[in-house]
């Protein structure tokens, strides 16, 4: 894998990993995660034939913070397919993990001729997510985040004991890499980037009044997709997957693991390799 490359895309200086050469597949990070979560993915996909890139999302250390503060999904969607146009692509392949499921679903909906297939982690469609007490119980840090400055402090006070405490939740039984969440840390110290993270929440919740925009989020996805969920994420009930099928009007499969949560990528990451190679396999050429 090649050291930290920059490129122009969407009227941001972007950062990105890249491995490989071939079909290229965009590899989409969340919260509060960085590219360096497709670390361990990247050298199995370039060994496969495929040009791997993990970019940095806007406002995540070292792409840059937008002047505008715009975290939209409709803007992080734009910003993927700028980014596969940057990179000579007219299409491509997207993994999402968190933040990035949701960015892949909506730039599927956007330009599903450019999206040739797409690959989500941990987050199912956008249509069967639904604003309710026992959601928002599983998921809290959703309106702790709302908080602006008070939030910031929240997740700063301790040494970021929030962000051990999230990785914990989410994923009970991995035992995460002490130099990884080191790397998390560091990227949400610097200034600004912490900032940005939580943008990511409180413009979701702007966005929720505009019927064109919810209209873009929940319509239903003709791109051909695999979806991943772990059976042990404390993020939400893995049950709703089970509602998930007619958010597609094109080819759609699920794959649970019993034993893995929320960074499934991470704790299982033979079984998913082999998945996501499988569903790349059909009707790459």
């Amino acid at each position: 894998m090649d050291a930290v490359k920059t490129i122009q895309a969407n009227g941001l200086e972007i950062a990105y990993l890249e491995a490989g050469s071939g079909p290229l597949v965009l590899l989409l990070h969340g919260f509060p995660d960085t590219a360096d979560t497709w670390a361990e993915l990247m050298p199995v996909l370039a060994g496969a034939g495929f040009r791997a890139v993990a970019p940095y999302l806007r406002g995540y250390y070292p792409t840059a913070i937008p002047a505008d503060g715009d975290y939209s999904v409709r803007t992080l969607a734009l910003d993927a397919l700028a980014l596969m146009a940057a990179l000579g692509e007219e299409c491509a392949v997207i993994v999402g993990h968190d933040w990035g499921a949701s960015i892949g679903y909506v730039a599927a909906n956007l330009a599903p001729e450019r999206v040739r297939k797409l690959v989500t982690v941990a987050i199912p469609h956008l249509r069967v997510i639904k604003p309710s007490v026992k959601a928002m119980w599983r998921a809290p840090h959703f309106l702790l985040f709302q908080a602006g400055r008070l939030s910031e402090w929240m997740v700063r006070r301790g040494d970021y004991a929030y962000i051990d405490h999230l990785y914990a939740y989410w994923s009970p039984d991995w035992a995460v890499p002490a130099a990884d969440m080191a790397r998390v840390k560091d990227a949400l110290r610097r200034p600004g980037r912490l900032t940005a993270a939580l943008g990511y929440y409180q413009q979701l919740f702007r966005e929720l009044p505009d019927k064109g925009l919810q209209a873009l989020y929940r319509g239903r996805t003709s791109v051909p997709t695999l979806s991943f969920a772990g059976k042990r994420d404390g993020a939400l009930d893995s049950a709703i997957f089970n509602d998930t099928k007619a958010a597609f009007t094109g080819r759609y499969e699920m794959v649970f693991m019993e034993q893995a949560g929320h960074f499934l990528h991470r704790e299982a990451p033979a079984v998913f390799a082999r998945e996501l190679l499988r569903f790349l396999g059909a009707g790459m050429a």
